[in-house]
C-alpha cells in the first residue's frame, strides 16, 4: 500500500528514546518530565471513593460541572478573571490534548502559526496537521527572551495565533509583565489569537509571578489559556487539562474536543473537584519545586556543567561547554549509555536542531535520585 504520510519526518519522540535507552542502560532517567514521587493519598482515596459511589460512566463533554465550577473560581482568585464555568471552561485529556483541540478549532489550510524554539515538541505537528503553518523563532540562551520586534516583522496576512508557553519547557524562562503587554499590542494591533500553554503555572521560583494571559482584560478576551492538573498534583498519567477561553472561543474548541476525546474520566474529575476545596494543596507548589531546584544544582556544585537560569517549570538546563565537544544527542547518548544518567537534548526542541552543547534535566525527583545524579554529574 503506498501511504502518503501527512508527518513523514516524525518518528518516535526524544522523550520515548531517552526514557527507552534510560531503562535499557539501567540509568537514572532526568529525561522525560515525570515525577517519581506518590500523589497525595487523599487525592487518590477521593477517586476510589467516587468510583466505589458508582461514578464511572462517560462525563458531560465539556466536563463535569463540579470541576468547571471549581476551576472557574480558583481562575478568579488567581488572576482576578471572572469566569463563567459553563460557557468558559472544558475539561481535556490532558494539556496536549487541549493544545491540539484549540489548534484544530481555529487553524485553517494556509494560516500560518508563529511558535517560539525552543518548543514543546507537540506543537509544531498539530499546526501541520491542521493545515496550518508553523513559522518558527528562535530563542537564545542564556534568558531565552522573545525579541518582540522580530514577532511584528514576522506577521503577515496569514498570520492566525501566536503561541507562548510560561514558564518554560525546557528552558525554565518566565514572561514578564512587560512581555505580556508587547503580545496584548500585536495581537490587538493585528486581529490574532493567542494560545498560552501555562501548565506550569504554579511552579514558579525566585519571587517571580507567573503573568497569565488571563490578568490581562484586552489580551485574554481572544486568547486560549492551557493548564494541567498532571503538573499541578504530580500526576502526568491520569491526563486531565482544561482551557480558560471567552465564550465565543470556547465553543468552537468544544466542537473539535467532543471529536477527539469526547470526556474526561469522571472519577477523577469529581476528586480533583473536592480537592481544589483547599488551596494549599497548590499555593505551596512553587516553594516545593524550588526547594528541589536548589537541591539538584547544589549536587552539581564543583561539576564541569553549568546552569543556565531557571525560573520556573520543573526543568533545568545545564551547559557542557568545555566538557565535551559531543553535539547534543550522542552526548545525552552518553551520558546514557556509559555513566547511567539520561537527560533530553535541547536540540530536539528546535526546528533546525540547534546545538548549544546544552542538556535538559528533570529534578521532579526524590532527593536520593538527584543526589546520584550529582554525584555522576560531579565526576565529569
Amino acid at each position: 500500500m503506498n501511504i502518503n504520510s501527512r508527518l513523514p519526518e516524525v518518528g518516535t519522540s526524544i522523550f520515548t528514546i531517552m526514557s527507552r535507552m534510560a531503562l535499557e542502560q539501567g540509568a537514572i532517567n532526568l529525561s522525560q518530565g515525570f515525577p517519581d514521587f506518590e500523589v497525595a493519598p487523599e487525592l487518590i482515596n477521593l477517586i476510589n471513593s467516587y468510583m466505589l459511589a458508582g461514578h464511572n460512566q462517560y462525563a458531560p463533554m465539556p466536563g463535569t460541572p463540579a470541576l468547571r465550577k471549581a476551576i472557574a473560581g480558583v481562575v478568579e482568585k488567581t488572576y482576578q478573571r471572572p469566569t463563567d464555568f459553563e460557557t468558559e471552561v472544558t475539561i481535556c485529556a490532558g494539556g496536549t490534548e487541549a493544545i491540539f483541540a484549540s489548534i484544530a478549532a481555529f487553524v485553517q489550510a494556509g494560516d500560518e502559526v508563529i511558535l517560539f524554539d525552543p518548543a514543546y515538541d507537540s506543537y509544531d505537528p498539530a499546526v501541520r496537521l491542521n493545515g496550518g503553518t508553523p513559522i518558527h523563532l528562535k530563542l537564545h540562551p542564556p534568558d531565552f527572551s522573545i525579541d518582540w520586534e522580530q514577532v511584528r516583522k514576522s506577521i503577515t496576512s496569514r498570520t492566525r495565533l501566536i503561541m507562548i508557553n510560561s514558564p518554560h519547557n525546557p528552558t525554565g524562562a518566565v514572561l514578564a509583565e512587560s512581555d505580556l503587554k508587547n503580545l496584548e499590542k500585536i495581537v490587538t494591533e493585528n486581529n490574532l489569537l493567542v494560545l498560552s500553554d501555562e501548565v506550569y503555572e504554579r511552579i514558579i521560583f525566585d519571587d517571580c509571578l507567573h503573568q497569565s494571559v488571563l490578568k490581562f482584560p484586552a489580551l485574554a478576551s481572544r486568547s486560549i489559556a492551557v493548564f494541567s492538573f498532571g503538573k499541578t498534583f504530580h500526576a502526568t498519567g491520569w491526563k486531565v487539562g482544561y482551557t480558560v477561553a471567552p465564550e465565543s472561543l470556547t465553543r468552537e474548541i468544544r466542537k473539535t474536543h467532543q471529536f477527539i476525546t469526547f470526556s474526561v474520566n469522571t472519577p477523577v474529575q469529581l476528586a480533583f473537584a473536592e480537592y481544589l476545596s483547599n488551596p494549599e494543596t497548590y499555593l505551596q507548589l512553587g516553594k516545593f519545586y524550588q526547594r528541589k531546584r536548589d537541591f539538584f544544582l547544589h549536587q552539581i556544585v564543583g561539576s564541569t556543567f553549568k546552569p543556565l537560569p531557571c525560573h520556573g517549570s520543573y526543568f533545568q538546563l545545564l551547559s557542557y561547554e568545555g566538557t565535551s565537544d559531543l553535539p547534543e544527542k550522542e552526548m545525552a547518548e552518553w551520558l546514557t549509555r556509559e555513566k547511567k544518567l539520561a537527560p533530553i537534548p535541547v536540540s530536539a526542541f528546535y526546528q533546525d536542531g540547534a546545538n548549544q552543547q546544552l542538556l535538559r534535566f528533570c529534578f521532579a525527583k526524590g532527593e536520593q535520585t538527584l543526589e546520584a545524579a550529582g554525584k555522576i554529574l560531579r565526576k565529569l
